[in-house]
């Protein structure tokens, strides 16, 4: 089985989480990911913590199905080798601050004059234009300057630093396997490749959704816990008599009085509609009571029988093993080289045609340059000249 993308062949010259997760969905699904890495300056996330087998569990994850070529891109020699990859690999995802692979001779315009079909994907922080452009940043950064930050967290507490990079994966990596794949169709309909231009704070500013909308089109602030969803009402997590925690969702009527006779006070459902402040305060205090008089596994039998929205909050470990997530094959044993197979979350995206099995997890720097130069048509011993002269390695 091949896969829904198997005819797209990228070159991968990213590094840590955007870039890399984006192609490790496109891998997943089919497509020929060749990474391209420098044989001097090490991705960070190879040594990242925890380590299994001796290798980072997050390189293993974000890298499985992709190949490696080193190469030292301050070589010229390097450069004319990727020069004749893109004449074959004609998709590029690159991440490094604008202008970096212009001073490589490996910029969009360069590559774009040897295939003009090449589809140049850049994920940054800020983009390709703006005052921001050279500026460095991090997935916090940018969720501070689009706004998200202001309006998630408590007010007693400030904003909250998220246990998932929003900006890293929602903004850069899904916007940039969006784009990637909205150019492809558009390279198929019109024979024509493209700039890809994402910008993880640009991505993460869309991503206000109804807040934005309320302060664009009406002047309303978002704040931290004013808004319905965000702690402004009932819709929260509660806690437990023995320190556990429950999400509630109960936002339709229906659902707010199942929730509500199911707590013991169907008298409080008529509030869970009241745009007052003062009525969800209010509501969010009685629900908090309730809450507080069982321990989790008495409320975990009594809402595992409803269909109100209601769902205990569970750590990765208890999540792992939830029917629901068993249910969707949500892990994955991937092979290993020597080792046993390594557990790792699988594809979220279903197809009815299937997808191709996990092949092996990220591999070492350079585990297929010897390969990948032989599809080139380079003999034996040039290989061996370049990895002599440290061209490659």
């Amino acid at each position: 089985m091949k896969g829904p993308l198997s005819s797209l062949k990228i070159l991968d010259f990213s590094t840590l989480l955007p870039g890399p997760f984006a192609s490790l969905l496109l891998a997943d699904m089919g497509a020929d990911v060749l990474r391209v890495e420098s044989p001097t300056r090490m991705d960070l996330v190879r040594v990242l913590p925890p380590h299994d087998g001796g290798q980072s569990t997050s390189h293993a994850y974000l890298n499985r199905n992709k190949r490696s070529i080193a190469l030292d891109l301050k070589r010229p020699e390097a450069v004319e080798l990727v020069r004749q990859l893109v004449q074959e690999y004609d998709i590029v995802l690159e991440q490094f601050r604008p202008g970096v692979m212009e001073r490589l001779g490996l910029g969009y315009e360069a590559l774009k004059a040897i295939n003009p079909k090449l589809i140049y994907v850049s994920i940054t922080g800020y983009g390709q234009t703006g005052p921001y452009r050279d500026r460095a940043g991090h997935d916090i950064n940018y969720l501070a300057l689009a706004g998200i930050a202001s309006y998630t967290g408590r007010r007693d507490s400030g904003p909250l630093p998220l246990g998932v990079q929003l900006a890293d994966i929602g903004g850069g990596s899904l916007h940039g396997v969006m784009g990637l794949l909205a150019a492809v169709i558009h390279r198929q309909a019109t024979g024509e490749g493209q700039h890809v231009d994402v910008s993880m704070t640009d991505c993460a500013f869309a991503l206000h959704g109804m807040a934005g909308a309320g302060y664009l089109g009406a002047g309303v602030e978002p704040d931290m816990e004013n808004q319905a969803l965000n702690g402004g009402s009932f819709y929260d997590y509660y806690r437990t008599r023995d320190g556990r925690w429950f999400s509630v969702g109960s936002l339709e009527p229906q659902f707010m009085q199942q929730f509500c006779a199911a707590i013991g006070r169907s008298e409080l459902a008529a509030k869970g509609l009241s745009p007052k402040p003062t009525d969800q305060q209010e509501l969010k205090r009685a629900i908090e009571v309730e809450f507080e008089k069982r321990d989790f596994a008495e409320w975990l039998e009594v809402f595992s029988a409803l269909d109100a929205c209601v769902e205990p909050m569970l750590p990765l470990s208890e999540a792992v093993a939830h029917p629901q997530i068993e249910a969707r094959g949500l892990v994955v044993e991937v092979p290993r080289e020597g080792l046993p197979a390594q557990k790792q979350i699988a594809c979220p995206i279903k197809f009815s045609a299937g997808l191709p099995t996990p092949r092996h997890v990220g591999g070492a720097v350079g585990s297929h340059t010897t390969e990948v130069l032989s599809e080139l048509g380079l003999s034996a011993e040039q290989i061996e000249a370049l990895k002599a002269a440290k061209v490659v390695g």
